[in-house]
C-alpha cells in the first residue's frame, strides 16, 4: 500500500481523512466535520515546552528534597519531605497508601518530566531517532497517571484542620510543588506532539524527513 501524503491527516474522533493546510503563525486548523482541532502553527513552541520542562525538572528535585512545612505543637517541631512521609505511611502499616502515593507523585512525574526532555532534546535535529515514537507515546501514559495537584489539595486542606491545633510554617517544599503544579500544567498545554511525529522515520525506512 502506496503511503499518504504527509499532509494527509485523520481526524481521532470522526476519522475522516483531509487535508491540512498550510497554517499562518498562530493558525488553527479544524476538521471540516465535527471541528476538532486537528493542528496549530505556534512558533516556538518545542522552545517553550523545553524551557518549562527544565524548570519543571529544578522544582521536582526542590520539591521531593525540601521540607513541605513544619509543624510546631506542645513544643515539639517536626518537619518531613514527599518521601519522608511515604516511608512514614509504609513504617506504620498504611503500605498500599505509600505506594499509590510513591507512584501518582513521585514516580508518574518524574517519568513526565524525562519523557518530554527526552523527546525535545533527540528531535532537535531531524529527522529524530525512531525510539522518540515510543517515547511519545509514554510520556502521555505518564502524564495521565501524574496527580501532583491532588496532593497539593490534600496539603491545602490539611493546613486548614490544623491550624488551630498548630503552629505551621511552611517549607520550601510547598512552594515548590505548587510552582511543580503550574508548571507541568504549561508544559502539557505549550507541547505539540504533532510538531514531533513528522521527523521520526516510518518503520519502513521511509518518510518526510528520509526522503528528501
Amino acid at each position: 500500500m502506496a503511503p499518504l501524503p504527509a499532509d494527509i491527516v485523520a481526524c481521532p474522533d470522526c476519522d475522516l481523512l483531509q487535508r491540512m493546510p498550510s497554517l499562518p503563525p498562530g493558525g488553527t486548523a479544524c476538521c471540516a466535520r465535527c471541528g476538532l482541532a486537528l493542528g496549530s502553527n505556534n512558533p516556538g513552541s518545542l522552545d517553550r515546552s523545553m524551557a518549562l520542562s527544565v524548570a519543571a525538572l529544578f522544582a521536582f528535585l526542590l520539591a521531593n528534597l525540601e521540607p513541605l512545612m513544619r509543624v510546631s505543637i506542645g513544643g515539639r517541631t517536626s518537619s518531613t519531605t514527599i518521601l519522608g512521609g511515604v516511608q512514614a505511611m509504609w513504617l506504620q502499616g498504611e503500605k498500599v497508601t505509600a505506594v499509590l502515593v510513591a507512584l501518582f507523585v513521585v514516580v508518574a512525574p518524574a517519568l513526565d518530566i524525562v519523557f518530554m526532555l527526552a523527546v525535545l532534546l533527540a528531535s532537535r535535529r531531524p529527522p529524530a531517532p525512531r525510539w522518540v515514537g515510543d517515547v511519545l507515546r509514554w510520556a502521555e501514559l505518564s502524564g495521565v497517571w501524574s496527580m501532583v495537584e491532588v496532593m497539593m489539595l490534600g496539603i491545602l486542606v490539611s493546613l486548614v484542620k490544623i491550624a488551630s491545633l498548630a503552629t505551621v510554617d511552611p517549607g520550601i517544599g510547598i512552594f515548590a510543588v505548587g510552582a511543580l503544579v503550574f508548571l507541568l500544567a504549561g508544559m502539557s498545554a505549550s507541547f505539540d506532539p504533532r510538531e514531533i511525529w513528522p521527523r521520526v522515520p516510518w518503520a519502513n525506512g521511509e518518510g518526510p524527513e528520509t526522503d528528501r
